[in-house]
């Protein structure tokens, strides 16, 4: 398949079908897809919004298919029970959500293993299910690919760690460049005769050839894997890093070594308790944060993400049409939201309209958080009004939301916060409020506010509200009411008014439309 070109209506590569009904599609049917990697067995379902597809069921067996591959040829006999049986149990689960026929994929493990044929055969025999194996170019393409979907316009360079291999690849204006693949797998690599002396000069070498053959690579590196987000709840715990969201957690290159000597002078069963690994993961994880630390230091990244998305998620992103792909998966996602669970769905464009002449020199950036908040602003009317504030930030702060900056995550998490709740901010979330500036706090304030007396004159999707307007060197704000909404403007409207007048601060100022 060619990620530049869409794919021919009779060949739907491992799908079979299509996923997405046309450029105008907005939601996607459930989908699901089974990774058969080198270390584990995973069933994802995809479902929800067309351009941001949530996780409808995701689970996975540590089942290490590539076990003492680097010394045998061949895959595990006891990984090969544990996977099948892992096949068939994701069936009978896919059956009963409606799936659809499931999609599997293969990585490392299966192509170089000896008897890889032999056990490919043996799961379409058993179960009915064709695994799609994948080589190691196609691995890194279609990992890119899922960076893509969660960052539209991405820039750097993808590097996708599995058990017995790691894939790097290119990414720039949306497509994937150069790729190349490598055994730097960390199972592999624990193999390796003369310890990590050895190892180490293996790492350094290969690196070097890859390097050579990509070229510089100074931007941001993604970072694709299980031992790869492993090592980010280490940095997470090392850190007491407030928010426990994986997708977009950044690292700076210093970080990496940090946390690598951390790793090396841990306790490896109190670490993982403390950061919620698997035993089977974290066996891995030290020669994986090896892999790492040789990894930053040859590229020398301006900057390191962890991305969730990965060969799952690039799969879907083959078959995207290019205006779907070029659709913001934040918005679409929080669309998605508003349609499904508002109570009256379309109404946040209809608050967004009403409140943005307030923000008229928010950057580009800033406006499409506040856009977002306006479709999410009641999404969460169902939780009771005690913890409805609450709620929101979670939401916004731990949701499945692509392309968001863990920073931008609190902004808006606190922006709805404000929308539920004219108080202060001491909670139990209150840890993370550091991650954002005092400056935008108090922004996130005013647009929560905003959004709080703006649903105060609620009517319909396509109502007249009337306009609000801000005059800085003034210090006004002014409210003109229509017709249509004078009657909503009772006592609780205006005192909501005033509060976030007092937020700009500016003096309140009301006038009704003849």
């Amino acid at each position: 398949m060619d990620s530049d070109n869409q794919a021919h209506p009779d060949d739907w590569g491992p799908f079979g079908r299509p996923l997405f009904q046309g450029e105008k599609a907005r939601a996607l049917s459930r989908v699901g897809v089974v990774d058969v990697g080198s270390n584990s067995v995973r069933l994802v379902v995809f479902d929800g919004a067309a351009r941001s597809p949530a996780y409808f069921f995701n689970e996975k067996v540590m089942a290490g298919l590539g076990e003492g591959i680097a010394q045998t040829g061949k895959l595990n006999p006891q990984a090969r029970v544990r996977t099948l049986s892992a096949i068939r149990r994701f069936q009978r689960l896919a059956e009963g959500m409606g799936t659809g026929p499931l999609t599997a994929v293969a990585t490392a493990a299966v192509r170089e293993a000896t008897d890889g044929p032999e056990f490919r055969d043996l799961v379409e025999n058993e179960t009915g299910l064709k695994l799609w194996v994948v080589n190691g170019e196609e691995e890194a393409r279609l990992s890119a690919q899922g960076v893509l979907l969660g960052w539209p316009g991405a820039y750097g360079l993808v590097c996708d760690i599995g058990g017995a291999s790691m894939e790097l690849a290119e990414i720039s204006d949306g497509r994937v460049g150069k790729r190349v693949t490598s055994q730097l797998g960390p199972q592999r690599l624990m193999g390796v005769k003369g310890g990590k002396k050895a190892r180490k000069e293996i790492i350094r070498s290969t690196l070097q050839r890859l390097h050579a053959e990509l070229g510089p690579q100074h931007n941001r590196l993604f970072l694709v894997g299980g031992s790869w987000r492993a090592i980010a709840r280490i940095d997470m715990e090392r850190r007491g890093y407030p928010l426990h969201v994986l997708h977009e957690y950044r690292m700076s290159r210093k970080a990496v070594n940090d946390t690598a000597k951390y790793i090396s002078n841990s306790d490896s069963d109190a670490l993982r308790s403390a950061c919620g690994v698997s035993s089977n993961r974290m066996n891995l994880v030290p020669i994986a944060s090896e892999v790492l630390k040789e990894v930053v230091k040859e590229f020398r990244p301006r900057d390191i993400a962890i991305s969730s998305y990965g060969i799952r998620e690039g799969m879907l992103y083959e078959q995207m049409p290019q205006i779907l792909r070029d659709r913001d998966p934040l918005i679409e996602s929080c669309m998605f939201s508003e349609a499904k669970d508002a109570r009256i769905p379309g109404f946040g464009r209809t608050l967004f309209s009403f409140i943005q002449p307030l923000f008229k020199s928010a950057p580009p950036e800033r406006l499409r958080l506040i856009k977002a908040a306006c479709l999410l602003h009641d999404v969460s009317w169902r939780a009771h009004p005690d913890y409805r504030a609450e709620t929101c930030f979670d939401l916004a702060t731990r949701a499945n939301l692509g392309g968001l900056r863990h920073s931008e995550r609190v902004f808006l998490g606190l922006a709805l916060q404000y929308r539920y709740s004219n108080s202060g901010t001491n909670n139990r979330f209150s840890d993370m409020y550091s991650l954002i500036s005092d400056a935008d706090q108090r922004a996130a304030e005013t647009v929560g506010k905003a959004m709080r007396f703006g649903a105060m004159l609620w009517l319909t999707r396509d109502a007249q509200l009337g306009k609000l307007k801000l005059f800085p060197k003034k210090r006004i704000l002014e409210l003109t009411l229509s017709a249509e909404a004078t009657p909503l403007f009772g006592e609780v409207a205006e005192a909501r008014f005033n509060s976030l007048a007092e937020a700009f601060p500016a003096t309140p100022v009301v006038r009704l439309k003849p």
